[in-house]
């Protein structure tokens, strides 16, 4: 399982390590204060530890997954059920939380054609 902290544009071969593990999208999570992502594996919560190793704080790590195929964002996973920050769901509920995650996730995943 390899699971890379993205902090700038990815490149080709870290976007490839990524997928190993799912081979058709890769689980993110993304923290929203620090504008960097951690992606593959297995499970999101693999990717919020990377983070948290990294010295990210939980509340601002959201879960999402990457279709680079298709170059679109998800946004559910376990760990954005999360009701002490108003998010009841492990869809992200709140718009303004869905952009900003998506913002990141473009900057950083994203193949300009």
């Amino acid at each position: 399982m390899k699971i890379h902290i993205i902090r700038s544009r990815a490149t080709q071969d870290q976007i490839r390590e990524m997928l190993e593990e799912l081979e058709t999208y890769i689980k993110l999570a993304v923290d929203v204060e620090r504008s960097i992502l951690a992606g593959g594996g297995e499970y999101h919560a693999d990717c919020e530890e990377t983070l948290l190793e990294d010295g990210s704080r939980q509340e601002d790590i959201w879960g999402a997954d990457w279709y680079p195929e298709h170059q679109t964002v998800e946004f559910g996973a376990l760990i954005n059920i999360r009701p002490h920050q108003g998010n009841r769901s492990m869809e992200i509920e709140d718009p303004k939380r869905r952009e900003r995650i998506e913002t990141i996730t473009r900057a950083l995943l994203q193949v300009n054609s």
